[in-house]
């Protein structure tokens, strides 16, 4: 999996998909008050490792964790500066709400927010669903970035995400 640099003061104008709020979908910034919920729900859903690393985006001044909410519960969420500064990531989307515009909401009001705090670049880190990202996005794959910053980090049993 290599890194892909994205240009934050180019990026692309987006709207999210009008079914969103026709399904009772809501993208926004996680509250502090809502750590214990939303660090509950990766957990669950994708793995001690991605919850150790979005725990991070509720120790910055301004919590850099947006969720993706339905019914009162969370179904998606992106962050960033949490693993290395500059970082987007992690991110995930519920199995059930995949396919509805979601992740493309969550990762263009992450990015907006890194662009409105200054960050000329974004790194994406160990990209997974690379084709994702560059349907969306400008993207360069940095050279040499294979295994990138998770290639010495230490692993349990339980880090893989169930689905992975």
């Amino acid at each position: 999996m290599t890194d892909l640099l994205v240009r934050l003061y180019d990026l692309p104008p987006h709207a999210p998909r009008p079914t969103l709020a026709e399904r009772g979908i809501a993208v926004r910034r996680a509250m502090a008050a809502e750590r214990h919920v939303v660090l509950a729900w990766i957990a669950a859903q994708f793995g001690p490792a991605w919850r150790s690393e979005a725990a991070r985006a509720f120790t910055r001044p301004v919590v850099t964790l947006w969720i993706a909410v339905a019914d009162g519960a969370v179904i998606g969420f992106g962050c960033y500066d949490c693993t290395m500064r500059g970082f987007f990531g992690p991110t995930g989307v519920d199995s059930a709400a995949r396919g509805l515009g979601v992740g493309e909401a969550l990762l263009f009001a992450t990015l907006n927010d890194m662009r409105a705090r200054e960050y000329g670049y974004a790194i994406i880190g160990g990209v997974g669903p690379e084709a994702f990202y560059r349907r969306l996005l400008d993207v360069v794959a940095i050279p040499g970035s294979t295994p990138g910053i998770y290639g010495r980090m230490l692993h349990s049993p339980g880090d893989a995400p169930p689905d992975a």
